[in-house]
């Protein structure tokens, strides 16, 4: 009995961790991305910070990540965006990957970093924190949930267009210090501004996008190499930065066993990372300066050769560097002696504004005292030969003042070369609606390169689903490979590639609040969509142009007015047969109220050409002179006014079979022939009718039967004219 109870007790602890583990390996690890181009400023459009994003979106998706993206997006859409997609990422699991990416206008303001809608007005420095968004309010709540990994990369260390101050911002991005499982990248080193770049793509996105894409690269590894990469394509005229507190292994692709072996071992890598500088000859020492990127790296460089052609151009580097620590460690203390303390070493420097503005803050002198209690700093202060680079609000290291020498090319044993096809990338297709990335021809990759097995795939992520095959996003088939099939994950309906598919199928998913907004906003945006009416008018002629026929209507042809197509009123129901209007309100057919077209005294309420001008050959008139038979009238008549109606006023129900009376010539006050009125009831069973003769536009409105018009004398006039009282009892007789 003992002994069962044992098996049993295994039995049910063997189940317990296998059901476990299971569910381990069933959760996985959730990859999810916040992607966001801005380009559309009102001061100026980026070039090409809108496809970066496009890019990078797309290479986090062939990566298996569940990205979100937007472009052109205001301050109060990032925010609620941004919230929406952490709600997201909370209810992922302890395991998630994430990865944000903004592409746009960057700056920094007293110590903080912000990232710029495409909404704000930056008129002064104050107007930074107000219309801009804080990129720790971003960090800040992503560091608090409990995730594997998260990156955070801002390519927005952009020149900037602010109006002139003399009080000016430090330009480019502020060195920061990353949270615990956090890696915070720049395109370009603090106190440094990237020159924008062309496009179609930036050369710091396309060098991040070609790393991600190189499978068993570390994250140390992957930023330290974009860096090389961006140094070369720019001529070293930006410097990438980045700081990570992760420790977590990751890799965004594997390599699997079948790979070729890459160029550098790995051994011989960690020797070259932990090689002395002055080991190296000066090209090579450069270059491994660069790819350490450590401010004791560049020292060191200096000291081994003092007068290499790259002397100036690491001494830049140095000072750079060394003034964005000084600042980031006053700003942490906070207080006005470490202010004093930093102008003390820098009083032209890019945060001298920043230190004066917190001086004012706390009510303290704006200029350093005689004498405080200087901090001190992990970093010594600059040497002479430094502040030329540091006495002005930023850094640009193709400024032709400084006269740098080009670097030199990068060796294999620090960066291979890059894929063939990932040199020159073709520019990304319109894109298909409000907010969407732009979508990118997708280079697939190495058949050796794979994700890695046990993350979760995205939601419905075609791209993702084939990496190893082509795809061209212009309404085209896409992730179509040589041998005319999808080969890796699930596969394309037949339906789902056709004439736009490709795109549809292939974007990065708006944001849920943008989603709501694009639809409320679609066809508000000039250049998303064309109507239709204005593609016609340019590709077709219109109905009834160079003299063709227009088209039937009820199947009978539009009437013409002076040789013109008679344009429709909105109170205009049918066109009956012999020129007969019908006129009425509602909606449906044969239960609208027909309305008979008002008249004055038995005459028309406005005078006009005939009716039957507006009904051309259709035109008719009931005739005494023709035997009470309907008589077609010609233009040649009804110019001339010569149209035989009855003696009397207007033809009643009861006149329509009167015969024999006379027809008279209507003449107006001045012996001219005046505008002849026709009004007769013709009794073909339909509703009755009138025909209105005027000579200017006819209008079909159904209005209210006006009285006879009284006329009014004017009050002085009435008053003079007054009869006097007579005739009554006690009254004069009256005069006859």
């Amino acid at each position: 009995m003992r002994t069962l109870q044992k098996l049993l007790g295994l039995s049910i602890l063997f189940v317990l961790v296998a059901g476990s583990a299971t569910g381990a390996m069933a959760q996985g690890e959730k990859r999810l991305a916040f992607v966001i181009g801005n380009a559309a400023y009102a001061s100026g459009a980026l070039a090409t910070s809108a496809n970066d994003a496009g890019l990078i979106a797309q290479t986090l998706q062939a990566a298996g990540f569940d990205v979100v993206g937007a472009r052109d997006v205001d301050q109060e859409s990032l925010r609620g965006a941004y919230r929406d997609f952490l709600a997201k990422v909370s209810a992922a699991g302890p395991d998630a990957v994430v990865f944000v990416y903004l592409a746009g206008h960057g700056a920094q303001f007293e110590g903080a970093n912000y990232f710029l809608p495409v909404d704000a007005k930056i008129a002064n420095p104050a107007d930074v924190p107000l219309q801009a968004v804080r990129v720790s309010d971003l960090t800040s709540p992503l560091a608090a949930l409990p995730n594997k990994v998260n990156i955070v990369v801002l390519d927005a260390a952009r020149p900037n267009d602010f109006p002139q101050s003399s009080q000016p911002l430090a330009g480019g991005l502020a060195l920061v210090d990353p949270d615990p499982n956090m890696l915070i990248a720049f395109n370009a080193a603090p106190g440094t501004a990237a020159p924008e770049g062309k496009g179609p793509y930036g050369a710091y996105a396309q060098a991040l996008a070609e790393m991600i894409r190189d499978g068993g690269l570390s994250l140390d590894d992957l930023f330290d190499r974009t860096r090389l990469r961006v140094n070369e394509a720019t001529q070293g005229a930006e410097v990438p930065w980045d700081a990570s507190k992760i420790t977590t292994p990751f890799v965004f692709f594997d390599r699997s066993a079948d790979a070729p072996p890459p160029k550098v071992s790995e051994a011989q890598a960690v020797a070259d990372r932990t090689r002395e500088i002055r080991d190296f000859d000066a090209h090579d020492a450069y270059m491994a300066a660069l790819d350490r990127d450590t401010l004791r790296g560049y020292e060191d460089f200096l000291v081994a050769y003092p007068h290499d052609p790259m002397d100036k151009r690491v001494r830049a580097i140095i000072a750079a560097r060394r003034e964005a620590i000084t600042w980031r460690q006053t700003w942490l203390r906070d207080t006005p002696e470490a202010y004093w303390s930093y102008l003390d070493r820098y009083p032209h420097g890019p945060h001298a504004w920043d230190a004066r503005r917190r001086l004012e803050h706390f009510e303290a002198a704006l200029e350093p005292p005689p004498s405080f209690a200087m901090i001190a700093y992990d970093v010594p202060p600059p040497p002479p030969e430094e502040i030329v680079y540091v006495d002005r609000p930023v850094l640009y290291f193709d400024d032709p003042d400084y006269d740098f020498a080009p670097p030199p090319p990068v060796a294999v044993v620090f960066l291979p070369p890059p894929p063939p096809g990932f040199v020159v990338l073709a520019p990304p297709p319109p894109p298909v609606g409000i907010f969407v990335l732009p979508t990118p021809v997708f280079v697939p990759l190495a058949r050796w390169i794979n994700p890695p097995h046990d993350i979760v795939p995205p939601p419905d992520n075609i791209i993702f689903n084939n990496i190893h095959n082509t795809t061209v996003i212009n309404n085209t088939t896409i992730n179509e490979n040589q041998g005319g099939g999808l080969t890796t994950g699930q596969k394309l309906t037949a339906g789902a590639v056709g004439v736009g598919a490709a795109a549809l199928a292939a974007k990065v998913a708006l944001p849920p609040l943008l989603q709501k907004r694009a639809v409320l906003q679609q066809g508000k945006q000039p250049g998303l969509a064309t109507p239709l009416s204005k593609t016609l008018a340019t590709e077709h002629a219109l109905p009834g142009a160079d003299g063709k026929t227009l088209p039937l209507v009820n199947g009978k042809m539009l009437p013409l007015v002076n040789g013109k197509p008679a344009v429709a009123d909105s109170h205009l129901k049918t066109l009956g047969k012999q020129g007969e209007i019908v006129t009425g309100q509602g909606g449906q057919q044969g239960k609208d109220k027909l309305h008979r077209l008002p008249t004055v005294n038995g005459a028309p309420a406005a005078n006009g050409t005939a009716g039957q001008d507006k009904l051309g050959k259709n035109t008719t008139v009931l005739s005494d002179q023709n035997g009470g038979k309907p008589k077609k009238l010609t233009r040649k008549d009804l110019a001339a006014g010569q149209v035989g109606v009855p003696n009397g006023q207007g033809a009643g129900p009861g006149n329509g079979g009167d015969r024999g009376k006379k027809l008279r010539k209507l003449t107006n006050t001045g012996g001219d022939s005046a505008a002849v009125h026709v009004q007769h009831d013709i009794k073909l069973d339909k509703p009755k009718m009138q025909v209105l003769s005027r000579q200017d536009r006819p209008q079909f409105h159904a209005q209210p039967k006006p009285h006879p018009q009284e006329r009014r004398l004017p009050q002085m006039a009435r008053q003079s004219v007054k009869k006097p009282v007579c005739g009554h009892p006690g009254e004069p007789p009256c005069k006859r």
